[in-house]
């Protein structure tokens, strides 16, 4: 079957995921900043109840995709501590100021990252060149890329979604993700061939506090995933056979 990977950034979401049937976690945090690399607190709680691969993302700020030096000495950092807390893989994603993917930094945390599996995430969205890209990314070592098709969300990108797996000819995963829920789930795999997909099946939820400082108008709600539709994915999933 098709394997459903889940994006999380909470460790409430993250045990809901897993509940509802995700096959594999990505892990972040800061969902409005496009998700970020998750604290320590989350990732040592998430390694001991967690039972499902989890992929945290190794990013150490919002924004574009071009790393200073001393950002990229965090990504190395980060990535070391995630390997020593036990994670199989890890996601990350680094550019040029061309738009040409960063082969050199890119290969350096794969080979830092050793035999833990690494996705190349939606940075490669942002690419100058998607075919071209795609090679590059091939030779640098990872196992799979994350991507929406350069178009917000994947459902309008499908062409060339089915392009770079045709490309890819087995030699790396292409993820597609953005946007990808179970009205649209079957057509994504029917057209594309897609072996997984990728959703934060995402909903936002309501606080529980009881007393709120009206004066203060503040937004207080927060990102949860929405069980149902990850069981809804689930079950499409289990209906393709790869």
């Amino acid at each position: 079957m098709k394997t459903l990977e889940i994006a999380v950034f909470n460790i409430e979401s993250a045990l809901l995921a897993q509940s509802a049937g995700a096959d594999r976690i990505e892990l972040c945090e800061n969902p409005f900043d496009g998700g970020t690399t998750p604290s320590y607190g989350t990732l040592k709680s998430i390694s001991e109840k967690i039972q499902i691969p989890v992929f945290p993302i190794i990013r150490p700020r919002g924004g574009d995709f071009l790393y200073s030096d001393d950002e990229f000495e965090v990504m190395k950092q980060d990535l070391i501590m995630i390997k020593s807390l036990g994670f199989k893989g890890a996601v990350i994603g680094l550019l040029n100021a061309d738009g040409h993917i960063d082969t050199i930094r890119t290969k350096e945390l794969v080979d830092l990252a050793a035999d833990m599996e690494i996705t190349f995430h939606r940075a490669f969205d942002r690419c100058i060149d998607p075919l071209q890209s795609l090679e590059d990314v091939i030779a640098t070592g990872c196992k799979r890329i994350l991507t929406s098709g350069q178009k917000p969300n994947v459902n309008d990108a499908l062409p060339l979604i089915t392009q770079l797996i045709k490309k890819a000819d087995n030699r790396i995963i292409i993820l597609p993700g953005s946007g990808v829920r179970a009205q649209k789930l079957s057509i994504l795999f029917e057209e594309t061939g897609a072996s997984e997909c990728h959703s934060s099946a995402r909903m936002e939820a309501t606080t529980k506090m009881q007393f709120i400082v009206e004066s203060m108008n503040e937004n207080l709600t927060s990102t949860l995933v929405d069980e149902n539709e990850v069981i809804a994915m689930k079950k499409i999933t289990q209906s393709f056979k790869n």
